[in-house]
């Protein structure tokens, strides 16, 4: 096989999206649109990559070295199309031997497959590929004009016959050279066009007129429909997620109402989990075998392990660590925290910061202290301890293992192995008051 180049395109404004964020790094399945296509290049097997942005992106040219600085970063100062897009960034192909691929930010559901399956056309001797789809409704799109088995132009809807507006096979934009069919037609670019500017397109009518070979390759639409506004962006969002969606219950996860459960781009679920309506994955996620996701529950960050149960109504934020068979329960938040095997946080909690052993209990309306208003700290909890409901531990603190917090406590100090630690104000009974406040607030009310 051989070696590939991935070029992407993020030189666009968008304008439309109506935001300070440039358009390629909105996102989807919250990862942006930059990020899936580098991601389906990268599946593709693609040796090398370079993207090319607009000035003063600085946003996209950080996102590209957080994801890879191997990633060449070129910049189109002048907005002269995509031709001039792909030719400033010849250097990332100067001496390289292979075939190179030109895809656009802003078709994030691009896949893998779709590349490789254009790869393989030119593996069979074409010089030039470009990937076609046929959409439900192919009016304003760049129709692909064949003779046979050979693709002999691309013709634009304003500048197509009515015969030619019958054709229902169109141009996605992505293209693929070998090096040496690149070299021979980039030059040749011209911008005798109304808008003066160079376009990729016109490379297959050069290289035709210089005997190369021409062909497409076939793509799903909804991996190639563009994003422009945020009524697109949406559009990409539900394809992601019905992706997703399907992935997941073919792989052995039930979902009870699919269409309500939203996956990141790297949520990992494995096979017999049980997920109800309305759960939200932020990024980060991994749920292990036999877990259950109730209802109402979002989760970020966190692992959640074999037999778990979360829910409903539960957040488990960045840096969660659910043990086999723990459980977090209705409205408890657990955030940098890891929660031994088996161990029970049922309702109304916010645990913070700590680690909690096996098998220990933790009573409704628990808090970790964990924040005095400029560091935080952090609550240990052994094995097998009891920690009694309405209980404030107020970190830096240490419970061992088999300790018991009575009820309504305010926990400051440690608590050692098997103690009780009972930290609340004495319980006084004075008869008599009850009748006394009501005669009170009876004359008050007179």
């Amino acid at each position: 096989m051989k070696a590939l180049l991935t070029i992407v395109l993020a030189a666009g404004e968008g304008t439309r999206m109506k935001s300070a964020t440039p358009k390629v790094l909105h996102k989807v399945g919250g990862l942006p649109m930059l990020g899936h296509v580098i991601k389906a290049c990268n599946d593709a097997g693609a040796d090398r990559k370079a993207v090319v942005i607009g000035p003063g992106h600085e946003q996209s040219h950080s996102f590209i070295e957080q994801l890879d600085p191997a990633i060449g970063v070129v910049v189109q100062e002048d907005r002269l199309g995509t031709g001039h897009a792909t030719k400033l960034a010849r250097e990332n192909w100067a001496g390289f031997d292979g075939y190179v691929f030109v895809l656009f930010a802003d078709n994030p559901m691009i896949q893998a497959q779709t590349i490789k399956n254009a790869t393989a056309v030119l593996d069979e001797g074409a010089d030039l590929v470009v990937v076609g789809y046929k959409p439900a409704s192919p009016f304003g799109l760049g129709r692909l004009l064949m003779d046979e088995d050979q693709l002999t132009a691309i013709r634009e809807e304003k500048d197509a016959t009515d015969e030619e507006r019958k054709i229902g096979f169109c141009n996605s934009g992505i293209m693929g050279f070998r090096v040496s069919c690149l070299n021979a037609v980039i030059d040749q670019i011209g911008s005798d066009n109304a808008q003066q500017e160079f376009y990729l397109t016109d490379a297959v009518e050069i290289a035709r007129q210089q005997g190369l070979t021409v062909k497409t390759s076939t793509s799903p639409e909804d991996e190639v429909l563009g994003v422009n506004d945020r009524r697109q962006l949406s559009l990409a969002e539900q394809t992601f997620q019905n992706r997703m969606r399907n992935a997941a219950m073919v792989q052995g996860v039930t979902l009870t109402a699919p269409e309500t459960v939203f996956f990141a781009h790297d949520t990992i679920v494995e096979n017999d989990v049980v997920i109800e309506p309305n759960v939200v994955f932020g990024p980060g996620v991994t749920v292990k075998t036999g877990a259950s996701i109730f209802a109402f529950s979002h989760l970020e960050g966190a692992t959640v392990g074999e037999g778990a149960q979360i829910g409903p109504y539960a957040r488990l934020r960045p840096g969660a660590e659910m043990g086999k068979g723990s459980k977090a329960g209705n409205f408890v938040e657990i955030k940098k925290a890891s929660i031994g095997d088996g161990a029970k946080i049922n309702h109304l909690s916010y645990i913070g910061d700590a680690e909690i052993g096996a098998k220990t209990n933790v009573g409704a309306g628990t808090i970790t202290c964990n924040y005095d208003g400029k560091l935080k700290y952090k609550t240990t909890i052994g094995e097998n301890a009891f920690i009694g409901s309405n209980s404030a531990l107020v970190a830096p603190v240490n419970i061992a293992d088999g300790a018991y917090v009575a009820s309504g406590s305010v926990v400051t100090h440690n608590v050692e192995t098997d103690e009780l630690a009972i930290g609340r104000a004495k319980q006084i009974n004075k008869a008599g008051y009850a009748a006394r406040i009501r005669a009170r607030w009876t004359a008050k009310k007179d």
